[in-house]
């Protein structure tokens, strides 16, 4: 059963939550599961925010319980690519260079429509430094491995988001593609992929603007 919910598309999660048949606290438990299960071996998330996503699972719930959603996609299990400002999560890109003891005070324009949104932030995943490769592997993180065959590459630069929506780790991902960076991984890991068009998304701050959808 757990499964079975961890693999449920957004879509479907909102219908069931509308029709009270399934809780946000049930699918985020399920999404966590899911990434104790298939994250140490695949690498697709380096940062995991179990408490923050049970408590937006919680406070998602009561809003549905009141019929009163936040928004489009509220209760829904989502990760962020970790070249996406997060507010209080460090987004260190995949590299070394970056300083974790900074304060992370932002959120991407994709970020804050997602908290907009009710969307329960999960975490961060793995990127290759900078996202400038087609293969998703650091110094910082390490190897992230394609779920079909772990001994092949999800692809990149957003093979962590690949990966965590080919496993059930999530419903929705943020990802960035500026030549290939969400189409790549997901040809790779059998799903689907989402480049908006340049001008869809703000160019600030950051890397915001490349900001995508795998799901």
């Amino acid at each position: 059963m757990v499964d079975d919910i961890a693999y449920l598309s957004a879509v479907e999660l909102v219908a069931l939550y509308r029709a009270r048949k399934l809780s946000p606290v049930e699918v985020t438990e399920a999404a966590l599961t899911a990434i104790d299960r298939h994250n140490p071996r695949f690498n697709a998330y380096c940062l995991v925010d179990r408490d923050g996503a049970l408590a937006q699972a919680r406070q998602s719930e009561e809003r549905w319980q009141r019929n009163a959603p936040a928004g489009l996609i509220d209760g829904v299990p989502v990760s962020i690519k970790d070249l996406v400002l997060t507010k209080g999560m460090p987004t260190l890109r995949g590299s070394r260079l970056s300083d974790p003891t900074q304060a992370w005070n932002d959120d991407a324009p994709s970020t804050a429509r997602l908290m907009e949104h009710g969307a329960v932030i999960l975490g961060k995943t793995t990127t290759p430094e900078f996202g400038w490769k087609g293969v998703t592997d650091s110094l910082l993180t390490g190897i992230t491995r394609n779920p079909w065959d772990a001994g092949k590459t999800p692809g990149g630069s957003s093979g962590g988001a690949s990966v965590a929506a080919a496993t059930g780790m999530g419903a929705l991902h943020i990802g960035t593609d500026g030549g290939g960076s969400i189409r790549i991984p997901a040809g790779a890991n059998g799903n689907i992929g989402l480049k908006p068009s340049r001008g869809v998304f703000s160019i600030a701050p950051g890397l915001s603007d490349l900001s995508g959808l795998v799901s």
